[in-house]
């Protein structure tokens, strides 16, 4: 088994629920943000239980177990299939971290088409399979770090952002890129609850986006995605906290401006644009340790998410604790 787990976890986090119910209720209980329950020091899931994953086509057993050898980084694991199938941030089908995994089922997948445009020269509206077809989608095992305290590690099955946006050849004036999440509550099965304003949008700048990490996944474990991780497609930035790494993605639009982001938007106080993962700024509480889930005790968090030696050099020059 590539996972060790000790045989008294029974999986999950110790985390209020109530914690969750709103993101609104929750910015606002600052004293609530603040606790170790709620960064999730101690992985339990006695507060709810397993959902019932769907069978992905073709595969006898209910999901993989432990991460292919081809899959890993030098000196950690991949979180368990199950836990990031369970244990999701989706606020479209709920504020807490169980209930994607229940309610994204009604999710509807199939026909989906991403559109990429704006200040591009070839724009174009692809379809799913056609997407796949012109980038064959390769294994990409990363870190996941979520602003609320714990990490990942999960094996993605994607391709280069930075190849769909060459294909459709920036114009000069793009400096930006755009993003936009499926906005169809009755023709998607998306309840969409009232914790944001909907759609959910995103946004990078270029040269983030034309970076080799920068991510479209289509899978996990070399299954596609699961509804509550994201499906069919989505945007994976690994150096970034996870809100950035916007799911279910519908439209893809390079432009001149800086977009305007989700949580910017809602708690412009709290959230900055570029997202970097920096341990040395709090971000609703302190983000020096993080739960990596699946294992006990707390981590050191690395600045960029680990990722520093590849993408440090496109913020030289910028001040990352006011550039958040």
């Amino acid at each position: 088994m590539l996972i060790k787990k000790p045989d008294d976890i029974k999986g999950g986090e110790i985390t209020d629920r109530k914690v969750y119910l709103s993101r609104r209720n929750f910015l606002r209980g600052a004293a609530l943000a603040a606790t170790t329950f709620a960064t999730g020091v101690v992985y339990k899931q006695l507060l709810a239980p397993q959902p019932e994953l769907a069978t992905p086509v073709g595969r006898v057993e209910p999901g993989p177990q432990s991460a292919p050898k081809k899959w890993g980084l030098p000196g950690e694991e991949a979180t368990e299939y199950q836990k990031i199938a369970s244990y999701n941030n989706f606020y479209e089908f709920g504020t807490d971290k169980y209930s994607p995994a229940r309610r994204a089922q009604s999710l509807v997948t199939k026909p989906w088409t991403v559109s990429v445009e704006g200040l591009v020269n070839k724009p174009k509206v692809f379809d799913l399979d056609e997407l796949t077809r012109l980038f064959p989608p390769e294994d990409r095992i990363y870190r996941h770090r979520c602003v609320e305290g714990w990490s990942m590690v999960i094996p993605w099955l994607g391709f280069s952002l930075g190849d769909l946006i060459k294909q459709s050849e920036p114009q000069g004036g793009a400096k930006y890129v755009a993003f936009e999440t499926a906005n169809d509550p009755k023709g998607r099965g998306i309840p969409q609850t009232d914790a944001l304003t909907w759609p959910y949008v995103e946004g990078l700048r270029l040269d983030e986006a034309l970076h080799p990490l920068a991510t479209l996944a289509v899978g996990i474990y070399g299954e596609p995605l699961l509804p509550q991780n994201g499906a069919p497609v989505r945007l994976v930035v690994p150096w970034k906290y996870g809100f950035k790494s916007i799911k279910s993605i519908v439209r893809i639009k390079l432009v001149e401006r800086m977009p305007t982001t989700t949580w910017v938007k809602e708690v412009p106080s709290v959230y900055g644009f570029f997202s970097n993962v920096n341990p040395s700024v709090d971000v609703l509480r302190a983000q020096a340790t993080e739960q990596r889930i699946g294992e006990w005790g707390r981590r050191q968090t690395l600045p960029f998410n680990g990722y520093a030696e590849q993408v440090a050099g496109l913020y030289d020059g910028m001040d990352l604790s006011y550039y958040v």
